[in-house]
């Protein structure tokens, strides 16, 4: 099935939104905000976003995992997003739901307090953009203004980079991480060996496991308003290869 199938497929989906250029949020919010729980899952369960889904593998996964939570796959890719959509509608996962949009745009998309936590799962590391960071300073601002207080962000990561970032950034910020580990599948993981949490695997972090990297997660209360961020100033060593094609390529960086 081509790209244009898959988008075809996918307006017939019930488990699907697509939302409106960012100028057209600038002048209307979009028709859902405030309204996910009452009008698409028709509970007051807490809703957690997952933030660039690819494929949807965590979305599909934690739902099945977590029936009393509400989850919303996020990307703007929508031909890799068709993955999961199709199996949550296959399995009647009735508290999974898609969103095609450009994460920039999600406070306009959620509505204040209506989101309890955010997953990240391997996001591109940003190495020389830090305003594109996921986990960044700059993306946590917009992250709260739809969070509940002492909602929860989750970053699951293959980057030694992004670990580093992530513990300076947490750390000038006087933010305790809840959980933090530079490989999540030691035996010395602060996360338990049974925890649902290790049960789901993407099949590109197999892939770089399978390469020998480490898979470092942290987990923590984001700030409220009242919190003024700042952005470390530190030297990082940048990360020495990239994911490519179906596997792990070992590059040069300079």
């Amino acid at each position: 099935m081509n790209k244009l199938e898959k988008f075809a497929q996918m307006d017939t989906y019930s488990n699907v939104f697509q939302a409106p250029d960012f100028l057209k949020l600038q002048e209307t919010p979009f028709y859902m905000r405030g309204k996910w729980g009452k009008e698409y899952f028709k509970n007051d369960n807490p809703i957690v976003l997952e933030l660039g889904c690819g494929k949807g593998e965590y979305t599909v996964g934690l739902a099945k995992l977590y029936p009393n939570l509400n989850f919303i796959g996020i990307d703007i890719k929508g031909a890799r997003m068709h993955t999961g959509a199709t199996q949550a509608l296959e399995l009647g996962l009735s508290n999974a739901a898609f969103l095609r949009t450009h994460i920039e745009f999600l406070d306009r998309i959620f509505a204040p307090d209506e989101v309890s936590e955010v997953w990240i799962t391997f996001p591109d590391p940003q190495m020389h953009k830090p305003r594109k960071r996921l986990i960044g300073t700059f993306m946590l601002t917009r992250y709260r203004e739809f969070l509940k207080a002492g909602g929860l962000v989750h970053l699951k990561t293959d980057s030694q980079f992004l670990y580093e970032y992530t513990s300076a950034m947490l750390k000038e910020n006087a933010i305790e991480p809840q959980v933090t580990t530079a490989d999540l599948y030691a035996k010395d993981s602060p996360v338990d060996a049974n925890d649902p949490l290790l049960t789901i695997q993407t099949y590109y972090e197999q892939k770089w496991i399978g390469h020998g990297l480490s898979i470092k997660y942290f987990r923590f209360q984001c700030p409220g308003k009242e919190h003024s961020f700042v952005e470390p100033d530190i030297d990082i060593e940048l990360d020495n290869y990239h994911s490519v094609g179906r596997g792990v390529q070992l590059v040069h960086r300079n």
